[in-house]
Parts: structure tokens; sequence; C-alpha cells
């Protein structure tokens, strides 16, 4: 049903602006309007008005109807809605930005030397996980 609305909703769209642009310019802000033309007279500029009026007129019902089922329909789950995994505890963390694949770091609680080292505060410890030789 929306599919087909949509449709005929881009449908009318297109045929409101083509009839639009059909209609001779009453100011001549461009230059364009004057003289003759597919459709001369007086006649014709009441007939296209009212084709413009109702293809608006549909324009703005499908619109609206398009905001009513978009409203009150059922949709899909989205990804976006579930909450986030949260990693397990037993995931190894990955190595340190200087350390190479196979380089073995040293525990948290080992001093490494160094004068800012001491003034930080120890690293937290957590569970380790043997690396495999």
């Amino acid at each position: 049903m929306t599919t087909v609305l949509l449709i005929l909703h881009l449908m009318i769209a297109t045929a409101l602006v083509g009839v639009v642009l059909l209609q001779r310019s009453e100011g001549g802000a461009l230059g364009i309007g004057g003289g003759g033309g597919f459709m001369t007279g007086r006649g014709a500029a009441n007939f296209l008005t009212r084709v413009t009026a109702g293809l608006a007129a549909a324009f703005f019902g499908t619109s609206m109807l398009l905001t009513l089922i978009a409203a009150h329909s059922e949709r899909a789950p989205s990804v976006f809605d579930a909450p986030a995994a949260v990693p397990s505890q037993g995931s190894p963390a990955p190595p340190a930005s200087g350390a190479q694949p196979g380089e073995t770091q040293p525990a948290p609680s080992q001093p490494r030397g160094g004068v800012l080292d001491k003034l930080a505060p120890p690293a937290p410890t957590g569970p380790r996980v043997p690396q495999s030789q």
C-alpha cells in the first residue's frame, strides 16, 4: 500500500511540475512568457489553473496519507535500537602501541624506572590470560 501511494505521489509531483511550467508567466520576469505558444488564450489559462489546483490538492492529500501511514505502521527492528554488546572479561587486551606481536609485556606491578612512572598511579590489574607458546 505504501509503495503504491508513494509511486502515485511521485507521479502527481512530476505532473504538477509539468503543468506549472506550461503556464504562461504573467510578469515576464525571465523574458520568456510572451508570444504564442502551445496553448494560448484565456480558456487555456483557466484550464491550466484548475489542473494545477487539482494536482496541488492531490499532492497535499497523498503527502498527508503517507505521513499517517508512516506514523502508524510497525517498523522492522533496527540494529541501532539494540543495546551495545558488553565485551567479555576473558578477552585479551590489544598489545601496547610500541609492542610487536609475540613480545612479552612487563607486568603492571613491575617498576619501569622512569620519573613519571613513580608519580603515576599503578595500572589497574585484571585477570591475566596465559600466553600460548
